[in-house]
């Protein structure tokens, strides 16, 4: 008889769920019996009934439900479910109560590299919970943080597959003639970092870099996301002198066109990633990344051939990077040929499907 799982994800935006989803298609092609728990709607939960899994349209809204709960156990005790595979706060802390002692195996899927504390009682309510059997982890720096917090049960739970990508997802992102719709010359050298303006990206240190870079170079910074132009920005922007080299294009929907046209991908973060998808995907591009060497994203490339790594909350680092590649665009583009094949050696969906299939097989063995 088939291995049955039972997934409970959102799915609702296409471009976020593919890596995670594909996981799914894979094991279902490889004979397993996929249930997905997510909002049926949208193309993804299309494609998916289209691999032979089985789409209910039901996600948990809230934790600790009880109505929530029942629904999920009930569904687990009816089909016999094997596995079920958690990849939400909602879908894991109702999850974890509606296995309760059933024989089903629980895998929570962890992409965060951050907040997860012994001494936290919150933290038993999902990963340090002692019903979990596994714990997915998108990078080692993930499974190393959750390890070190695991001093009641097996630190073994932890471990790492990634999400893997394609490279062929993104061949059809054209690049837009940003340029143009800035007003800048066409052979201005773009700068860009794709995020929300959060603490954790770090990206007041991006601006002071930007403000070391000389003023007479032909460089302009694009900031892709939401909150980018907060006052602290806008005021560390105003003490470089650059600021006409400086744009906030707050959320773009096609971020990816803009990302294509530019030639260096900044990613400053501070703490808290894990494998940053925004970095993948500008690597899947051919856009050439620099990044920090926090835990996670550092897996992500090898420094000097694949992409360019500087110490985090390091401005003057950072800098000397992005001027390299400024005054070597041979070194620039070979690192962007470089990235684009380390993900599809190194980071590839079909890497993922076979470790996932490894780690469900191990699990039932």
């Amino acid at each position: 008889m088939p291995v049955k799982v039972l997934v409970i994800s959102d799915y609702r935006d296409y471009h976020s769920a593919r890596p995670e989803s594909n996981i799914f298609i894979g094991l279902a092609r490889l004979g397993y019996d996929i249930t997905l728990m997510t909002y049926k709607e949208g193309r993804m939960a299309e494609e998916m009934e289209s691999a032979g899994i089985r789409v209910l349209d039901f996600h948990p809204t809230k934790k600790f439900d009880k109505k929530e709960i029942k629904i999920i156990r009930q569904y687990l005790v009816d089909h016999n479910i094997d596995i079920m595979h958690l990849f939400n706060s909602e879908g894991i802390v109702n999850g974890i109560r509606a296995a309760k002692g059933l024989p089903v195996k629980v895998i929570l899927y962890r992409g965060f590299c951050g907040h997860i504390h012994w001494y936290d009682p919150s933290a038993y309510f999902k990963f340090l919970h002692p019903r979990v059997d596994y714990i997915h982890c998108n990078s080692i720096g993930v499974e190393q943080l959750i390890r070190r917090n695991l001093l009641f049960s097996s630190k073994d739970k932890a471990i790492t597959i990634n999400k893997g990508h394609n490279v062929d997802w993104y061949n059809n992102y054209q690049p837009r003639d940003i340029r143009k719709e800035l007003g800048i010359e066409p052979d201005s050298f773009l700068l860009v970092t794709v995020a929300n303006n959060r603490k954790m990206k770090g990206i007041p240190y991006l601006l002071k870099a930007f403000n070391l870079l000389p003023r007479d170079a032909n460089i302009h910074l694009l900031l892709v996301g939401k909150n980018m132009d907060s006052k602290s920005n806008i005021a560390l922007v105003a003490s470089g002198g650059n600021q006409h080299k400086v744009h906030f294009t707050g959320f773009q929907k096609n971020a990816l066109e803009i990302v294509a046209a530019c030639n260096v991908f900044v990613l400053p973060s501070i703490y808290g990633e894990s494998i940053t998808k925004s970095v993948i995907e500008a690597m899947c591009l051919s856009v050439a990344p620099v990044i920090t060497d926090i835990p996670g994203n550092i897996e992500l490339m090898k420094n000097g051939e694949s992409g360019l790594v500087v110490p985090a909350k390091n401005p003057s680092a950072m800098a000397a990077a992005l001027l390299s590649l400024y005054n070597d665009r041979t070194l620039l583009q070979q690192l962007g040929t470089n990235a684009r094949e380390h993900i599809r050696n190194h980071l590839n969906e079909k890497r993922t499907i076979t470790e996932m299939d490894a780690l469900y097989k191990r699990i039932l063995s």
